[in-house]
């Protein structure tokens, strides 16, 4: 079956029918712990054209074009749900990882490869591949794995998957026109197209997510479904205009979705919610349609230098470009062998992996499956041990988990007077008191409390028990004497 040649509806059929039974092998990988990546390659892989599904697709430059719109708007989901005062504690390391630890990390598996085997195109093309961390593979994980990791790591992680990107595309492009047209790839150039990516995709995409949220306040819209609709304009934008300028798209789109939600909107969570929604339809997508490109019989043939440089890139590149990184950070042993294994990588390389072929460079389908087997052979083995290292290296938060249950008030404006909910410590002073002897001042309100797997409603002898979710309505002059009882609010 040609994927380009069949009609609409079976078109729709064959993307549900897929859709459908990764979303419900998921169940299983939560179970298993298999990482969400290998599940949605290995359907897509399965049905392909060596597959039972027997879906003949090999347009490269499709697949690239895809997968390029389906980051992006997973770039934009992450940004939207990352605060910038979280951001501005891991900025630094981060961005040190996204710049120095990308090239470090693609030179030593460039020279690498060259030791195993392969020519030195091929070294330096798959080092500059496989140089970044995968913002789709890194969220995936961290999210459906269920681990709990310590704010300072986790964040050092998000925000390294999600500005690192650009910097690989450059490099790849840069190797590839070096190969092509080895006079126009100089040294001075190399600098000056990572400047302008940089710079013309970061203030584009602050730009683009500045305007778009005091849009959004200033202009009412009247059917709240308009608001999600929007957004993902917002997204198009922050990703099409950088990238139409000679800037980073993925950069730009990132930081739009992180300037957007750093203030008040209205709908704001429902906003999110699509968001989220629609950034996993399109990592499931982008997974499958790279799955198609896949030949296991080809694939077979690369499994030697594949799984050698995946081993080298696992023990050796990217640990040492962490630790040269994070180290002038003074970041905990533990802290760097944990961001060092934990760098998972996804369908960023398999996407900038299609380019060479598009631009039908020699030996670019070999490349293309060495790094196919590569990010298989990451998944399965740093993927999978993600909680087992995370207890290991004591990654994992003391904080206590999320509460079961969200309580949500949402308006056509956005609210002074906000919902917070509170984890009840042990160490607190309101910790096994009734409500009636907690001072909570007048125009602030406790709404409801979470215990277990139960909903209470409060009253004046409901007593607080340490594991307690106590929801409040908090009122903008009371949030520093709700801090003083209560702590600081969940998810701040």
């Amino acid at each position: 079956m040609n994927l380009s040649a069949i009609s609409p509806a079976l078109f729709l059929a064959t993307f549900g029918a897929l859709l459908v039974l990764s979303v419900m092998f998921s169940r299983a990988s939560v179970r298993t712990g298999i990482p969400l990546t290998l599940v949605f390659l290995g359907i897509g892989v399965l049905a392909g054209s060596e597959g039972i599904g027997g879906i003949a697709f090999d347009d490269y430059g499709l697949a690239f074009r895809l997968g390029s719109v389906a980051l992006a708007f997973i770039l934009f989901d992450g940004g939207l749900n990352t605060r910038w005062k979280d951001v501005r504690q891991v900025l630094a390391p981060s961005g040190a990882l996204a710049t120095v630890g990308v090239i470090v990390t693609g030179a030593l598996v460039a020279v690498g490869g060259h030791v195993l085997g392969l020519d030195w195109t091929e070294a330096a093309l798959i080092g500059a591949i496989v140089s970044s961390t995968d913002a789709a593979a890194v969220f995936s994980v961290l999210r459906a794995s269920g681990v709990h990791l310590k704010k300072k790591v986790g964040l050092t992680l998000e925000v390294e998957s999600g500005i690192n990107d650009p910097l690989a595309v450059i490099l790849t492009t840069l190797v590839i026109q070096f190969i092509v047209d080895r006079d126009s790839a100089t040294a001075t150039r190399v600098l000056l197209d990572i400047l302008q990516e940089g710079i013309v995709g970061g203030a584009l995409g602050v730009a683009i997510g500045i305007g778009a949220r005091r849009m959004l306040v200033r202009y009412p819209l009247r059917p709240s479904g308009l608001y999600p609709a929007l957004t993902v304009g917002v997204a198009c934008l922050a990703y099409a205009l950088p990238t139409a300028l000679h800037g980073s798209g993925f950069l730009g789109v990132y930081v739009a979705g992180l300037a957007l939600g750093e203030g008040a909107l209205p709908y704001r969570n429902s906003m999110v919610r699509v968001h989220d929604a629609l950034a996993w339809v399109c990592q499931i997508g982008m997974f499958l349609v790279l799955g198609l490109l896949a030949f296991p019989s080809r694939l077979m043939s690369a499994a030697p230098i594949g799984l050698a440089v995946a081993l080298l890139l696992a023990f050796v590149a990217r640990p040492v470009a962490v630790a040269l990184c994070l180290i002038p950070f003074r970041y905990r042993a533990r802290e760097v062998a944990f961001v060092g294994w934990v760098g998972l990588r996804g369908a960023v390389p398999i996407v900038l992996a299609t380019l060479p072929v598009v631009y039908k460079v020699p030996g670019a389908e070999r490349v293309f499956d060495v790094v196919f087997f590569i990010v298989l052979i990451n998944a399965a083995l740093q993927g999978t041990s993600v909680p087992w290292v995370t207890r290991k290296l004591k990654a994992e938060s003391a904080e206590p988990a999320p509460p079961s249950a969200v309580l949500e008030i949402e308006g056509q404006q956005a609210f002074t007077t906000l919902i917070h909910s509170y984890a009840v410590d042990e160490a607190l002073s309101v910790a096994g008191l009734p409500l009636s002897e907690i001072p909570v001042p007048a125009d602030s309100a406790v709404m409801m409390l979470v215990r277990g797997g139960e909903l209470i409603a409060p009253r004046g002898d409901t007593v607080l028990n340490p594991g307690d979710h106590v929801y409040l309505l908090v009122a903008p002059e009371d949030t520093a004497f709700v801090q003083l009882l209560f702590g600081q609010p969940e998810g701040e």
